[in-house]
């Protein structure tokens, strides 16, 4: 099959080399002059006129990325040197907080809690008791279960310093807003899963290198190719084939942003035959209905800047808060991962407010936290970074029509909007797209 992929983030990179892995032709179309999509490379500059590369976003993975980790290894990329592997740790400047032993799944994690630095015997045992019982009813909730409520049994000390961060971390999605049955698929695949799914991977390359580069390298040495600054206008049906311009394919996979799918397949739906039109408009408008999440990530550096570790979980508070606004809720030592020394990465999750506001805002919590007086090096906001992950939600499905697919970390899927989300999407709508070559009645 010759397949066209519109757009080479880490979903539609999953998808290309995923059907070159199956022996067809992938074809990448990306309008942009870069590839990576939400996460990937870009320029900055040091206060001292350093040159460096940095990332649109911080991003973290973690073990139970298992289809992430195994794609980086097909296209060349050793996760042991790429990315810097810890036990799970949410360890705060003051020392205290939760850091997992390097032991088996699910032991790091029981005696994790048990030694929980600055939690008092009941705070431990509320969380003890709230995870037996998520193992108990099998890491199911009601639809309608926020992680607050789905966590409601938890202490105050628990949510403030495990839930509430883990949850904004995994779903940037506040706790009182957040769907509990995500969070409870993730915690189960982090905590109960795969062995070693709790580990914590921080990058030591820029988010292109760490996967979408080598799998450009690795699906054009097998006759892929991919056209940089390739806009595509619409997608038209023309029987078992499609066409975009004047070529012709056997399968469409759209790997855009959601916006910007649902206005593609609103166009293609104009001059598209009603039983797939409608497919179209339906597809768009359920796409239409998701909000978003910003995420911001300030850069900052000073010369002999260091962190204990390097990452850290940070005392965030609202702006409502009747305390000084203090908005991140990580900060990575990118010294310690291959950066530059001194350069710190401050995370804001479900962030709000203007650029220069939350700039500010975040040195100012560097120096009361941290003791750091730092400078701005740059601060990179995603104001549609990933959907809001709330309970209920009604995701666009993978199966568009015959022949036509879509992914992305928004697609239905379990995971939320992460680098595994969009990496399992772009498998998923692959392995669809090929069984609907051999049996189009299995396509959806």
């Amino acid at each position: 099959m010759k397949i066209a992929i519109i757009g080479a983030g880490w979903a539609g990179m999953a998808a290309a080399v995923t059907a070159t892995q199956h022996g067809h032709t992938a074809i990448l179309l990306e309008a942009a002059h870069a590839i990576g999509g939400r996460a990937r490379a870009l320029k900055g500059i040091l206060p001292n006129g350093q040159e460096l590369t940095l990332d649109n976003g911080q991003h973290i993975l973690i073990g139970a990325y298992t289809e992430t980790l195994k794609l980086m290894q097909t296209v060349g990329v050793d996760p042991h040197t790429a990315l810097l592997s810890q036990p799970m740790a949410l360890l705060f400047p003051d020392g205290q907080g939760l850091q997992f032993p390097d032991w088996p799944t699910p032991l790091d994690a029981l005696a994790g809690i048990l030694g929980a630095r600055g939690w008092s015997i009941a705070d431990k045992a509320s969380l003890l008791r709230v995870a037996m019982g998520w193992q108990l009813k099998r890491f199911q909730c009601a639809p309608i279960e926020t992680v607050s409520i789905l966590c409601k049994n938890c202490s105050p000390r628990v949510m403030a310093e495990l839930i509430e961060p883990l949850c904004v971390s995994a779903l940037n999605t506040p706790a009182n807003r957040a769907s509990g049955q995500v969070f409870l698929r993730v915690m189960q695949d982090a905590l109960f899963g795969v062995q070693g799914g709790s580990r914590l991977l921080l990058p030591r390359l820029d988010l292109s290198e760490l996967f979408p580069s080598a799998a450009v390298r690795w699906v054009t040495q097998r006759g892929g190719r991919i056209r940089l600054g390739a806009r595509v206008g619409t997608v038209q049906s023309l029987g078992a084939q499609w066409q975009i311009e004047d070529e012709k394919f056997d399968a469409v996979i759209i790997a855009t942003s959601s916006s910007e799918s649902a206005r593609m397949l609103t166009r293609c739906a104009e001059a598209a035959p009603e039983s797939i039109a409608h497919n179209m408009r339906a597809w768009a408008d359920t796409a239409d209905r998701l909000t978003f999440e910003a995420i911001s990530t300030v850069y900052a550096w000073a010369a002999q800047a260091t962190l204990p570790h390097p990452m850290l979980a940070l005392r965030s508070h609202e702006a409502s808060s009747s305390q000084a606004t203090m908005p991140a809720q990580f900060v990575f030592d990118r010294g310690q991962l291959g950066g530059p020394p001194g350069l710190l990465a401050f995370v804001v999750s479900a962030s709000t407010g203007d650029r220069e506001t939350l700039q500010e805002q975040v040195l100012n919590q560097a120096h009361a936290q941290l003791g750091l007086s730092l400078q701005a090096v740059q601060t990179v906001v995603e104001k549609r970074a990933t959907f809001a992950c709330t309970p209920g939600l009604q995701r666009p499905a993978i199966f568009i029509a015959p022949g036509l697919f879509a992914c992305g970390d928004f697609v239905a899927g379990p995971y939320p909007a992460t680098l595994e989300g969009a990496v399992r999407s772009g498998v998923a709508s692959a392995l669809a797209c090929l069984r609907s070559e051999f049996d189009p009645a299995r396509s959806e």
